[in-house]
């Protein structure tokens, strides 16, 4: 029997204790954040002034059939800014190698693909290839980080952002955390749909919520490819100037799943991290990415010796 349960101590404090490389593992993920914060503040000295018109659609790179937009974070940024002083309603995408994937796989995403203001890349693979290319992508852009960052850019901008999609309650978690860190934020509104298809008058009365709410972000998080299928379908009705499908970024801010430590992002190893994190979920997946991948390089290399 546990010294703390034999001592008196409550079962709670001792079923609530955190081990020691669980502390380790928030306090990395600190580190994390705060470095991100310091790029974001970088870019914000950069762009005091929200830019004037629409920005121009930013020259892409087609890696395995996704057009990859060669930004950095800070213009990414920079991009959403102008989607927002244009006015008009808009969407863009953070693509991962699933989503090559998938794309191959289901032709309406490329129309998708083509009405999407840009598609930044989230995936370490497609920033290794394109290094074979004269457009090289400069950085991943990972979904997990963009969160943080366009949060904190929002909150110093005053722009307004919906919180949808994610299991009961993770939403609010996530939007509640954000707006703890980033006091200016302004949360427009937060919503976790029922995981089913809606009926047409559910549906009706969730568009007319976040149209009324007046947002200028709307993060949706439902999974690939339904949340980038939802977007395209809906982004004119909504209104808002920019609509991105954020994945799991919902479960990373409030703390459900853990991110991998830097060194394994860098090294594009961050699928094995969270393959062992959730095994019954993204073993298939993972397995099915791993192939795709191989059977698009092997195709290249077809290609180049015909």
């Amino acid at each position: 029997m546990s010294k703390a349960i034999e001592s008196g101590a409550s079962a709670d404090v001792f079923l609530n204790r955190k081990p020691a490389c669980a502390d380790r593992a928030l306090s990395k993920l600190e580190t994390q954040i705060v470095e991100l914060e310091a790029r974001v503040e970088a870019a914000l000295a950069d762009t005091e002034t929200i830019p004037n018109g629409p920005p121009a659609k930013p020259e892409a790179v087609e890696i395995w059939g996704v057009p990859f937009s060669r930004l950095t974070l800070g213009q990414t940024l920079q991009h959403v800014d102008g989607l927002i002083a244009a006015g008009r309603p808009g969407y863009f995408i953070t693509a991962n190698l699933n989503y090559n994937m998938l794309t191959s796989q289901h032709p309406q995403l490329r129309q998708v693909n083509d009405n999407a203001s840009f598609i930044v890349c989230d995936g370490m693979p497609m920033v290794w290839r394109s290094q074979w290319t004269d457009r090289p992508l400069p950085e991943r852009v990972a979904g997990s980080e963009l969160i943080y960052a366009l949060t904190q850019w929002s909150a110093h901008k005053g722009h307004r952002i919906y919180f949808l999609g994610g299991a009961p309650g993770v939403a609010q978690a996530a939007a509640d955390k954000l707006s703890d860190r980033y006091p200016g934020l302004t949360v427009a509104g937060v919503h976790s749909p029922p995981f089913r298809p809606l009926s047409d008058r559910e549906h009706a009365e969730l568009i007319e919520e976040i149209r009324g709410s007046q947002p200028d972000i709307v993060y949706v998080a439902m999974g690939q490819p339904k949340g980038e299928l939802w977007i395209a379908e809906n982004y004119q009705q909504i209104g808002a100037p920019v609509c991105v499908q954020i994945g799991a970024s919902f479960d990373f801010v409030a703390g459900g799943v853990a991110r991998a430590p830097r060194w394994i992002q860098r090294a594009g190893l961050e699928w094995c991290y969270r393959m062992l994190q959730e095994p019954r979920r993204l073993a298939r997946r993972y397995w099915h990415n791993a192939a795709f991948l191989l059977r698009s390089l092997r195709q290249e290399s077809l290609d180049a010796v015909r």
